[in-house]
């Protein structure tokens, strides 16, 4: 660990820092959040990291600079802000068994398998990211599979959307999981065929008691998981992001690096209950920390599952389970005491809100909360995935954000024909009639639901098409949105929802002087053409924080 501290304190940085320093020849794009654009060919940054000058083309700085960077033409644009994502549980990713990219039951099976094999001494053996979607089986996979891998120690591996968990018979028997349990309140225990034993997927609040038998990552390993988050994230050119879910143990883990020196990017955290929130903030949301890299806004609050666990909250029942509408992980009552309580000091609220039964009642809540505590509150919602056609007009009322993950979109669209059924797809995945509606659009990731790729983000948030160019002219193509609103999503407006505004976020005079080198201009590319930019360099505070590898000498 002492290693690896040394490697991170060591982490380059350019001759530049602390410095006047003018970026010429570039072609530069601001974008403010109603994705007016402004091309600019060169800018000024103090020594504290602010741009204080847009240059166009002949104009020259108008203060004595002291380092000059020649941009070679190249396109620079506003570091991607991504407005929703799971930083810690990203880092940890890192550091466990990862089936993301599995496309069959046998082949996870086999990666485990593998895994068991390398790490002998692990107590636990735990890993993310299986989609049972993905692998085309109509069923949720059992603990007897995983048993005929590994029976010697307890296997946990949550699904790709973090709303279930797959366990074999050890890790079930340490949450006392039985026939004789029944299913949690917001949770449900999913059963064999004809009989009440557990069949080894737990869905939401179900998942607890294994959960709580799992022993908690050490601080080294969250802090070793938080700098391989950041360097997946400055990779894709993601300056700054909105955690979603922060602890404690999370929160001191950001503050032992802004501490360090080693907090790069910058994190608007968002707690996991109103406890841990008080806890970090007390009597108000922090102030802005390690020159604008972490600031707690508020906390996020869970009303529903995900669709891909049938959790989502639907206002009728699934077309492919007739007997299910999802799951409620939060009262009506409970979610207004505890939205009220969080207003109550200035904290932001999140609700994480899928089905079109959680956005009606988040909105609902939300209407009668506004009169009592006014302001400029910026309700979010987080996800927005499907909405009642009759409902979306109510999401541009009272300042409410909506929150959206464009990928999800591509990856989920079989699965919500089928969930949903064909004749109820109105108002699912609805950017452009939440935006002519005069609804304020966030964009995000999800990572590491989805990877972390805003690029896509845009590509699809234009096409509606997934990276093999699918369905052709795009699945609900009404949906799509220009490319000048997609940036603005993934930058200026997703750091306003997030209270970063004049912060970062749009390169402004002002601002701080986050932005990105990327191969080609993504307003001026189709597509297939934006899934191919590249992000070659990555600057936060004017400082490069990362080159793509191929560029390094």
């Amino acid at each position: 660990m002492k290693k690896l501290l040394a490697a991170i304190a060591a982490l380059a940085l350019p001759a530049n820092a602390l410095a006047d320093t003018h970026i010429d020849n570039v072609d530069g794009i601001s974008v403010t959040q109603n994705g007016a654009i402004d091309r600019f060919a060169g800018m000024v940054i103090d020594e504290g990291g602010r741009i204080v000058e847009l240059l166009d083309f002949g104009d020259r700085p108008t203060r004595t600079i002291d380092y000059y960077v020649d941009g070679e033409g190249r396109v620079v644009t506003p570091g991607f802000v991504d407005a929703h994502v799971h930083v810690m549980d990203v880092g940890l990713g890192t550091l466990t068994l990862d089936l993301s990219q599995t496309r069959s039951l046998d082949e996870a099976l086999a990666r485990l398998a593998a895994y068991a094999a390398a790490y002998p001494e692990r107590p636990w053996l735990l890993g993310s990211g299986w989609n049972q979607e993905k692998w085309g089986l109509d069923r949720f996979p059992t603990a007897a599979e995983l048993d005929a891998v590994v029976n010697d120690r307890p296997v946990w591996l949550q699904r790709v959307d973090g709303h279930a968990g797959w366990g074999n018979s050890r890790a079930l028997a340490a949450g006392n999981i039985t026939a004789a349990s029944t299913d949690p309140a917001g949770g449900r225990i999913e059963r064999l065929p004809g009989s009440r034993a557990p069949a080894g997927v737990l869905v939401d609040a179900a998942m607890a008691p294994v959960a709580a038998a799992i022993p908690p990552p050490l601080p080294e390993d969250r802090d070793l998981a938080l700098h391989n988050a950041q360097q997946l994230f400055l990779a894709s050119g993601v300056t700054a992001v909105a955690d979603m879910g922060t602890s404690i143990e999370d929160w001191m883990a950001f503050r032992r690096a802004g501490d360090a020196g080693r907090l790069q990017m910058r994190i608007m955290s968002y707690a996991n209950s109103v406890d841990t929130m008080l806890l970090i903030g007390g009597p108000a949301p922090t102030q802005w920390l390690y020159d604008d890299r972490l600031r707690l806004n508020g906390v996020k609050l869970y009303l529903d599952g995900a669709l891909g666990s049938r959790g989502a909250l639907l206002k009728a029942p699934y077309a492919d389970a007739p007997g299910e509408r999802g799951l409620m992980l939060t009262s009506g009552t409970q979610l207004r005491n505890l939205m009220s309580r969080a207003a109550l000091d200035n904290f932001q609220v999140a609700i994480h809100a899928i089905g079109d039964a959680a956005n009606a009642e988040a909105l609902s809540a939300i209407e009668e909360l506004a009169g009592d505590y006014g302001g400029d509150r910026r309700w979010r919602i987080e996800h927005v995935q499907v909405v009642d056609p009759a409902d979306i007009a109510r999401l541009s009322q009272h300042g409410i954000i909506a929150s959206m993950q464009p990928v999800h979109q591509t990856s989920d669209r079989v699965m919500a024909v089928a969930r949903l059924g064909p004749d109820r797809l109105a108002g699912t995945y609805a950017w452009r009639s939440i935006r002519d509606a005069g609804g304020t659009l966030a964009f995000g990731t999800d990572a590491p639901v989805e990877p972390i790729n805003p690029l896509a983000g845009l590509a699809v948030a234009i096409s509606r098409q997934d990276a093999d160019g699918q369905p052709v002219g795009g699945w609900m193509q009404q949906e799509t949105i220009t490319r000048e609103h997609a940036l603005a999503a993934y930058t200026s407006t997703a750091a306003f929802a997030g209270f970063a505004e004049g912060r970062f976020g749009s390169l402004a005079e002002g601002e701080r002087a986050d932005f990105l080198f990327l191969s080609a201009d993504p307003l001026s590319a189709d597509a297939q053409g934006i899934r191919n930019i590249r992000v070659l360099e990555t600057w936060i505070a004017g400082q490069r924080v990362y080159r793509a590898p191929q560029l390094v000498k």
